[in-house]
């Protein structure tokens, strides 16, 4: 049988919406994660993350009190795990959301909420004795969650035929819209809390040598369990969602690495030189001076490489003639990265040191798109989530085809053409009626006129009439990204101001993030961006030019109060400082990466 790899324990330095509680909850873990005394006033979350899938594991009672509230469950990385699970103080943020089985008299519970009887429903009877276990299961595909105690499943569940479920839509008995946010294993308190439990997400039915072996695998053979999972899956590295696309026992060619690339360099004016060690051959270069000041270079192969755009700046499209160069800045977007002329204007000053990120598209082939109401040519990479789109504006609201197989989560719109208009962005945590503009640091704009209130679908991209994504006769580009499982992750997080800042999951060790604080308040905040080829060990912060900004031509920084832990499963937060992790702070996120969590970084 394959390996099921690693399997989930609880989680030592989670901290979601706004928590700051992380020390309280890591000390009361023992026995590898897994052994845990339930804390008044806390909710421990586990290490893995779901938003998808068929997911079943088992708790072991090993110290009850008949008055403890002890409640097993779910939460969403929007809920503020300082708080009893489900509760609704200290408050989480809009979308916050936490579900379990209340153990002290087998309700359901479900929140935020005040604890009420509109939050807390009667499900199954008697309370749980030393040596029970709880079983927990979750269909997040169809929003259903079953839960029981020992051989009974409550109110005649049957996980295995999705019927009779707890909660969930349409549900029976309570209909419970299960949010489609990450979703991490749970355990809190609704009262008093001492209880001592035992966690088994599949790595030892006899849950540390309490009771005997149970020897029952999961849907896809892995894991040992008490009871019979029903079909669910176990919460292990094997069972990890990866995208066929991107899997590396799916595919030698398309795996992360040859999707996106990081690569630095220094430059050499006076003679062409090549840039290696990328991997695959890129169509969007995105390539900055980190040891001083120079513009953010954006240069595709849909426009042309002789054409240059500026993240940092609100200026139209530049040639390489036009910028006064009688050689060009590239001569050539090879196998293994790019090729400078001899040049000394760009992202190839002599002596300069630089860094640049890098997509694959479709090896530089446009292809007509008549699926909008606007024909626009465009350069899809399905498999890694990217598009490049180039169209003429209308003066009207419109729509485009993008060319990928999913709504695009991330948008950045750009009018290439005289006079002067800023870059517009849409992000899937912000919503269509807002908008971001990428070269300032400024707040998050209203206005149906960008994105005409309308969300992306899977084949269109909708725009309104502003000037900056639709003036008449006016050329423009869009580069387009959706998240890809196992490579590609785009959200939204609270901050907490605090130095034990959020953890991210992604689902993959990220090669790359970039985040915004979009409120009123963080008008004097940048796009901030991390990656691990300049930042080689955790945390950033120890490193002097950690931390890029896509805004401004400013050098990289070191960013003491924004460090970030590059993790095989997202990010941790090291900092308290503004641009990821203000107190309360709303942000959006983007990430791509390099090894997927359900692999080793050796592949």
């Amino acid at each position: 049988m394959a390996s099921s790899g690693n399997f989930c324990t609880l989680n030592p330095i989670a901290q979601l919406g706004g928590s700051t509680d992380a020390s309280t909850r890591a000390g009361s873990m023992s026995n590898g994660n897994l052994k845990y005394v339930n804390l008044s006033n806390n909710t421990a979350v586990g290490t893995f993350g779901v938003t998808s899938g068929k997911w079943y594991y088992e708790v072991y009672v090993s110290s009850f009190n008949s008055d403890n509230g002890m409640a097993i469950g779910w939460a969403n990385d929007l809920f503020n795990i300082d708080a009893e699970l489900g509760y609704n103080s200290p408050s989480s943020p809009s979308g916050g959301q936490a579900f379990g089985l209340y153990s002290a008299n087998q309700n359901l519970i479900y929140g935020p909420g005040d604890g009420g009887s509109s939050y807390n429903k009667s499900y199954g009877s008697g309370t749980p004795s030393d040596g029970d276990i709880m079983r927990i299961w979750l269909d997040a595909d169809n929003g259903k969650f079953w839960a029981g105690l020992n051989g009974t499943i409550w109110g005649s569940g049957d996980p295995s035929a999705g019927t009779n479920w707890g909660f969930g839509t349409g549900g029976s008995p309570h209909n419970i819209a299960i949010s489609s946010r990450t979703l991490y294993p749970a355990i809190g308190n609704w009262s008093a809390a001492d209880a001592t439990v035992i966690f088994n997400f599949g790595q030892d039915s006899t849950f540390q040598g309490a009771v005997s072996a149970g020897g029952n695998a999961d849907g896809n053979g892995f894991g040992d369990f008490k009871y019979d999972p029903d079909g669910f899956l176990a919460l292990c590295s094997a069972n990890v969602p990866v995208s066929d696309d991107i899997d590396p026992a799916q595919t030698d060619d398309d795996i992360p690495q040859k999707q996106f690339g990081v690569v630095t360099y220094t430059g050499s004016s006076t003679s062409a030189q090549t840039i290696t060690g990328l991997g695959f051959k890129p169509d969007l270069v995105w390539a900055k001076m980190t040891n001083s000041s120079q513009r953010n270079f954006l240069t595709d192969t849909n426009r042309g490489i002789t054409k240059h755009l500026f993240s940092d700046a609100s200026s139209d499209e530049e040639t390489d003639s036009g910028m006064g160069n009688t050689n060009p800045i590239y001569t050539a977007f090879n196998d293994d990265g790019f090729v400078f002329g001899t040049s000394g204007s760009g992202p190839n000053d002599s002596g300069r040191e630089y860094v640049a990120w890098c997509w694959k598209g479709a090896g530089g082939v446009n292809a007509s798109n008549a699926e909008g109401s606007t024909t626009c040519s465009t350069q899809a990479n399905t498999k890694a989530g990217f598009s490049i789109i180039t169209y003429t504006g209308t003066g009207s609201a419109a729509t485009l085809g993008h060319g990928l197989e999913k709504a695009p989560e991330f948008i950045m719109a750009k009018r290439r053409s005289s006079p002067d208009q800023t870059w517009k962005n849409y992000h899937v945590g912000m919503g269509p009626t807002k908008y971001l503009t990428l070269n300032e640091a400024d707040a998050a704009g209203t206005s149906s006129g960008m994105w005409n209130d309308t969300a992306p679908t899977n084949t269109l991209i909708h725009i309104g009439n502003e000037s900056n994504v639709s003036t008449s006769s006016k050329d423009y580009i869009i580069y387009a990204w959706h998240g890809v499982e196992g490579y590609s992750k785009f959200g939204s997080y609270e901050g907490n101001g605090n130095n034990d800042g959020p953890f991210i999951y992604t689902g993959f060790r990220p090669r790359m993030i970039f985040f915004k604080w979009y409120e009123t308040a963080a008008s004097a905040e940048p796009w901030g961006v991390f990656d691990t080829v300049r930042a080689t060990y955790n945390p950033t912060s120890a490193h002097s030019d950690s931390q890029v900004y896509w805004n401004t031509t400013a050098a990289a920084s070191q960013g003491s109060t924004h460090g970030v832990d590059f993790l095989s499963n997202g990010v941790k937060l090291r900092g308290n400082g503004g641009l990821n992790n203000a107190n309360g702070g709303q942000y959006i996120y983007g990430a791509w990466g390099d090894v997927p969590f359900k692999y080793n970084n050796t592949f």
